[in-house]
């Protein structure tokens, strides 16, 4: 491990949509390529990395359930498209040189292996890039939350969750030009001010478990791998109340 590594151990959240440039174009070759090089040049500092996919870049359950497909049947598809981003990132992270295994949390241990639990931390110290599809394997559970709870079960130091924005704003910035971006908040706050990050259980898993949260712009190079080595300039910070002064 570097010397200078501040976290060992990171839990990252790669929503669907950084798969996908347009609506129209599901997987974008030339996205995974630049996500597998700042998580390769990551894991070779000698982060632990496990990483929880989204599958919205495939199927977007609020537009199909107006189509009149119910949740439940939403929710397993969503989990079916959440395998098929992991595999393409498992492909594109292979060809950076990495060792990696895809786990799924719905058994279809024709393509990737069934989640269980030892069996990924072994893969985490063995320096294996470990991908979790599957959501949490049930439906009305968003991949955040899967995120927050693979995130307790690995012992992760820290979550990250990749948007395409540098944070956490106190209104949207895509609408409000005049919005202020927090570069430190605790959990309690986003809950209180519904401030849209992640969705509420995702958030008091990793409240009540201390875990922090960092949220921040993957696309901005190298950021990932700044993060891991503690740089505290980059997005927004999300830490516990009480350690607060």
């Amino acid at each position: 491990m570097s010397p200078e590594l501040r976290y060992r151990r990171i839990l990252l959240k790669l929503s669907g949509e950084a798969f996908a440039a347009t609506a129209e174009q599901a997987l974008d070759s030339r996205l995974l390529t630049a996500m597998a090089g700042e998580i390769a040049e990551t894991v070779r500092l000698g982060v632990e990395l496990g990483i929880v996919v989204g599958g919205g870049n495939i199927i977007r359950g609020r537009e199909e359930q107006q189509r009149g497909l119910d949740r439940v049947t939403l929710d397993q598809m969503g989990m079916l498209a959440t395998v098929i981003n992991a595999l393409a990132l498992q492909n594109a992270l292979e060809q950076k040189g990495l060792t990696v295994r895809v786990m799924s949390a719905v058994r279809i241990n024709q393509v990737c292996e069934d989640f269980i639990h030892r069996r990924a931390l072994r893969h985490l110290e063995k320096g294996r890039v470990v991908v979790f599809a599957g959501g949490t394997g049930n439906p009305f559970f968003t991949t955040d939350t899967a995120a927050a709870l693979r995130a307790i079960e690995i012992r992760a130091q820290l979550v990250l969750k990749a948007t395409k924005v540098d944070g956490i704003y106190d209104h949207d910035p895509a609408t409000d030009k005049h919005a202020a971006r927090y570069d430190r908040l605790d959990y309690d706050r986003i809950l209180r001010d519904r401030l849209a990050v992640m969705d509420d259980t995702a958030i008091v898993l990793c409240r009540d478990n201390r875990i922090p949260l960092r949220v921040f712009d993957f696309q901005v190079p190298h950021a990932l791998a700044a993060i891991a080595r503690g740089d505290e300039d980059i997005g927004t910070f999300v830490d516990f109340q009480e350690e607060r002064t």
